[in-house]
């Protein structure tokens, strides 16, 4: 007996065969087949669809899980379009906070607002307390005096770290910290606590179920700026025992963590975690990914490792996190002890350094089965494009981004290098897939917007970027579903609706291929389902319950926790 059927739906397997189907089963988390297959089978809970639209469940192959479930209740500062409102802004939150907690906002934009915020206008905003504000970008902050001070920076006993800038003026630090930086900052906060990192994870699986996730990938943890605790996924761990973790999640571990080992030499395991710990270590809703490391910094801060000079901002040429002999080194190593690795590059310059070290990491050591990537890979010039090809590297870009931040990047880089911006199809005519991310909390993270940002390329002022980067919807689709649980190295299980695989599916009120390109981002999801339990949606898919369930169930519309 079936524990769910689905009938009168309108399935899109994304699969080779069956391609579409009306009747899906689903046994024990995993699907048993379609219409013929599984019509004559009894089931514990049958829907009747009503001919609602059904596709496999998206993933995110980029995001921020625990720095975004804690933005959730940090001041929200996205909405801020001058220093005045974003002071105010301040004030007003400051004044609700307990006397010794810190005021910490995050996602505002220099570009929007004119300029980064001032310590000498967060003093008198929030008088005595420390301030921690975040720029969108994640790759820069802005601190008051107090915080200057607890950090050592005001008064010069502070060393700035490799990779990191502190802005000054005539009267000194202005409270800009950009890049490695931040971990001057960060020291003063960091480890958060185990508990308090999985209520965070646990808000943010609430928005992703309700959006349609069933998968993501958080980019870094355990260390650096990016990292929450050295016991980070100890709070994923504790945040699936409390019953709050209702996606699958692939956790990319920090650089920063991976040391040298001992191991026999037969075994060439020299660089890892302890116990030889490696991409693919866990199970299906917690695994471990590949290495992340950043080799630069961002677009839109103009911190981006590119071969020719911004167009404003100095019209300087970016700068890396670490010298190019540690960056080859780390990827190199990581390699050739099995990690699969992402290398955050978005300038042009940051991308020839990790093909290099990825051409160097397999001519010492072939790996076909590999899945390297290169997150962003924001701007990558022509010439580089068959390199990633050849090499078998994955770029992660975000193409929301297009939408959110595509005026700024374009500005940044000028027209003669606008063409290189977050390209797609480029790729796709070599070959290479490109995944579907959002590097939530730095742009939404919702995947329909994504999908239109794909099809449309237009920016926030109406804009389109490079045109000839467009995907068709069907494409895009593939790019949240198919190709994220490639890349992820997870084909095997999830990404299309199949026999055998995990039953991770949603409802979606239209197909992105049904209406216009505009309007992709306005589907609803009506309702998004993991191992064949509801995780969002409950009183829509009730409403599809027929009568005749009479057969008690293990496996209800409420998603049941180990």
């Amino acid at each position: 007996m079936l524990d769910l059927k689905l009938v009168n739906a309108s399935i899109f397997t994304l699969a080779n065969a069956p391609s579409t189907a009306h009747s899906m089963g689903v046994l024990h988390g995993r699907i048993v087949g379609f219409d013929d297959d599984v019509l004559p089978l009894p089931a514990r809970r049958t829907l009747d669809c009503a001919g609602a639209v059904v596709v496999p469940g998206f993933g995110d192959s980029h995001n921020h899980m625990a720095w975004f479930g804690q933005s959730l209740a940090e001041l929200d500062l996205s909405g801020c379009r001058t220093l005045d409102e974003l002071y105010d802004a301040v004030s007003r939150f400051a004044h609700d906070l307990p006397e010794d907690a810190w005021v910490v906002g995050s996602g505002y934009d220099d570009t929007v607002m004119g300029g980064h915020p001032h310590r000498s206008g967060l003093d008198p905003s929030a008088p005595g307390r420390p301030v921690w504000l975040k720029h969108r970008s994640g790759h820069m902050c802005t601190v008051n005096t107090e915080v200057l001070e607890r950090a050592g920076i005001l008064d010069g006993s502070a060393v700035t770290p490799e990779g990191g800038m502190i802005t000054r003026d005539p009267e000194g630090p202005t409270g800009l910290l950009e890049e490695q930086a931040q971990k001057l900052v960060t020291a003063l906060v960091v480890p958060y606590a185990v508990t308090d990192l999985a209520d965070a994870i646990g808000a943010a699986s609430e928005v992703y179920a309700s959006e349609g996730l069933t998968h993501v990938v958080e980019a870094g943890i355990g260390s650096g700026w990016i990292g929450r605790s050295p016991v980070e996924l100890a709070a994923y761990a504790e945040a699936r025992r409390r019953g709050l973790l209702k996606t699958r999640v692939q956790l990319m571990a920090s650089s920063d963590v991976l040391h040298p080992l001992q191991s026999h030499s037969a075994d060439g395991i020299t660089f890892g975690l302890d116990l030889g710990i490696a991409s693919g270590f866990g199970d299906d809703q917690i695994r471990l990914g590949a290495m992340k490391i950043f080799i630069d910094g961002s677009l839109i801060g103009r911190t981006a490792a590119v071969t020719e000079p911004f167009c404003d901002h100095g019209h300087g040429t970016g700068s890396f996190q670490l010298s190019l002999e540690e960056l080859t080194r780390r990827i190199v190593d990581a390699h050739c002890s099995g990690w699969n690795v992402a290398a955050h590059a978005i300038g042009d310059s940051a991308v020839d350094v990790a093909l290099d070290a990825f051409a160097a990491a397999q001519q010492k050591l072939p790996r076909t089965e590999a899945r390297h990537r290169i997150e962003h890979a924001g701007m990558v010039r022509p010439d580089q494009i068959s390199r990633f090809a050849t090499l078998g590297i994955t770029p992660v870009p975000q193409p929301h981004f297009l939408f959110e931040v595509g005026d700024t990047m374009a500005a940044a880089v000028g027209a003669k290098r606008e063409a290189w911006v977050y390209r797609h199809k480029s790729f796709l005519d070599l070959g290479v897939r490109v995944p579907g991310s959002s590097d939530r909390p730095v742009a939404s993270g919702a995947p329909l917007l994504g999908m239109q940002s794909m099809v449309t390329r237009r920016t926030s002022a109406g804009a389109t970027l490079s045109p000839q980067e467009r995907v068709d919807a069907m494409t895009a689709l593939r790019a949240y579903t198919v190709d994220a649980a490639w890349t992820a190295g997870e084909e095997d299980r999830r990404g299309t609706l199949e026999p055998g695989k995990l039953a991770d599916f949603v409802f979606l009120s239209a197909h992105p291929a049904d209406v216009p390109a505009e309007e992709i981002g306005r589907i609803a999801v009506l309702a998004t389902v993991l191992d064949g339990s509801c995780i969002f949606g409950h009183d829509y898919l009730r409403e599809l319950q027929t009568t005749h369930n009479t057969v008690p169930s293990p496996f209800h519309l409420e998603r049941q926790e180990d």
